[in-house]
C-alpha cells in the first residue's frame, strides 16, 4: 500500500498524537504492532522530546510519529484573561481555590528551536495540527528526508496543505476526539462526517489521504478503506490501553454509557470534542469569552487540579470521539490488530 510504502509500516493505522493521555510507551507499542505510533509533543520541552525519542529507540527500532502544533502564538490580552477569570469566580470561591498568579503549561507551536534539536535526529515522520509551520521550517525538515502530515478538516485546508509540502494528509471528521484541526476557519457549521470528508479531499487531492473519526472497529475500518481511504488514523480506541497514561476519572467517563461528548472551547479556547461535563453544560459548551488558544487552559487549571484530588472530572478535559465502542482495556498490540483483522485484498 502506498501509505505503508511513504511512512515505513507494515498497517496502515496511524496511533493518534494524544497529549495529555499518552507518551512513548504506546507509541512504541503500536508501531511495534506494525503501525504508527505518535508522540505528542506540543506539550513538552526541547528536554523531554529529545527523551521521548529516546526511550521509544530503546524498546523499539520501528519507524515513529513526532507530534507538534503550529498555531501562530497570539499577543497575550490581561484583559480577557481577567475576564475569564471573574467568569470563573464563582468555582474558585465553591472549591477554596486562586486564580492562578502566572502563566504556564502553554501549548507552545513548532519553532527554529524544536527544528535545532531534531535536526541531528532527523525523524522519519513529523506531524503537525492547526496547519504548518512557515515554509522555511518546511523546507528544513524535508531535507532530512522526514515525511510531514497534517490535519485538514475541510476540503480548503486540504488542497492548502498539498499546496505548501505536506506529504500526507488526515482528513479530521467531526466524530473525532481531541482538538480539531482547523486553521483555516474557526466555524463549526464547517465541520462535516469523516465519510463526507473523505470523500471530497479523495476527489480534490492526489496525494494519501487518511481518515480520521468515529473509526472503532475492524468494520469501520473496513468501511473507509472501502471508500478509498489510504489509511485510517484512531485515538480515542486507544485511551484505555494497558500502555495509555488516562487518568482513571476520564477512564471511568469513557466507560460510561450514559455520557455523551460535545464540542467546546472553553478548556484551551479552540475546539475540541470532550464527554460532557459540568463546566461544558455550564458554561455553554462554547463561549466568546475564553481567552485565545493557548490561553484559556491557564485559569482553569487550579480549578481542575483542587476538583480531580476530589475525585471530581467537572473541570477536566476528557477528550474522546463520538464513537467508544472500540475502547479496551487491553496491550495497545491486541487493539492494533483487532483493528487491522486479516488486513484487506
Amino acid at each position: 500500500m502506498e501509505l505503508c510504502s511513504i511512512l515505513g509500516i507494515e498497517k496502515p493505522i496511524i496511533q493518534a498524537p494524544m497529549a495529555g493521555v499518552q507518551n512513548w510507551e504506546l507509541a512504541a507499542a503500536v508501531s511495534n504492532s506494525g503501525g504508527l505510533g505518535s508522540i505528542p509533543c506540543g506539550m513538552l520541552t526541547l528536554e523531554q522530546v529529545l527523551s521521548e525519542i529516546s526511550h521509544f529507540k530503546q524498546h523499539s527500532d520501528k519507524n515513529y510519529n513526532l507530534n507538534f502544533f503550529c498555531h501562530e502564538m497570539p499577543v497575550i490580552d490581561h484583559q480577557a484573561l481577567k475576564v475569564w477569570q471573574e467568569e470563573l469566580a464563582p468555582y474558585y470561591q465553591s472549591y477554596s481555590v486562586s486564580p492562578p498568579s502566572d502563566i504556564s503549561g502553554l501549548r507552545t507551536p513548532f519553532n527554529a528551536e524544536y527544528a535545532d534539536v531534531l535536526q541531528p535526529i532527523q525523524p522519519p515522520i513529523i506531524s503537525f495540527h492547526f496547519g504548518l509551520p512557515s515554509q522555511a521550517l518546511v523546507k528544513r525538515i524535508k531535507s532530512w528526508g522526514t515525511v510531514i502530515i497534517s490535519t485538514a478538516t475541510t476540503v480548503e485546508e486540504g488542497l492548502w496543505l498539498q499546496e505548501n509540502g505536506a506529504d500526507v494528509v488526515i482528513a479530521q471528521g467531526r466524530e473525532a476526539g481531541g482538538h480539531r484541526g482547523m486553521f483555516l476557519t474557526s466555524d463549526p457549521l464547517t465541520q462535516v462526517s469523516t465519510t463526507e470528508l473523505l470523500e471530497s479531499l479523495k476527489h480534490e487531492l492526489s496525494m494519501p489521504v487518511v481518515a480520521a473519526g468515529g473509526i472503532a472497529t475492524h468494520v469501520e475500518v473496513r468501511e473507509m478503506m472501502n471508500l478509498g481511504a489510504s489509511g485510517i488514523q484512531v485515538g480515542t480506541s486507544y485511551l484505555l490501553c494497558d500502555e495509555a497514561k488516562t487518568t482513571a476519572l476520564h477512564r471511568q467517563a469513557i466507560l460510561s454509557k450514559s455520557r455523551t461528548t460535545a464540542l467546546t472551547n472553553i478548556f484551551s479556547g479552540r475546539l475540541a470534542r470532550g464527554i460532557t461535563n459540568k463546566v461544558m453544560e455550564d458554561l455553554g459548551f462554547t463561549t466568546d469569552k475564553a481567552p485565545q488558544f493557548p490561553y484559556a487552559s491557564v485559569a482553569m487549571a487550579p480549578l481542575r487540579s483542587k476538583a480531580e484530588a476530589l475525585g471530581c472530572s467537572d473541570f477536566s478535559p476528557l477528550w474522546a470521539g463520538e464513537n467508544r465502542n472500540g475502547c479496551q482495556e487491553v496491550p495497545a498490540s491486541h487493539l492494533t490488530a483487532a483493528l487491522w483483522g486479516n488486513g484487506f485484498a
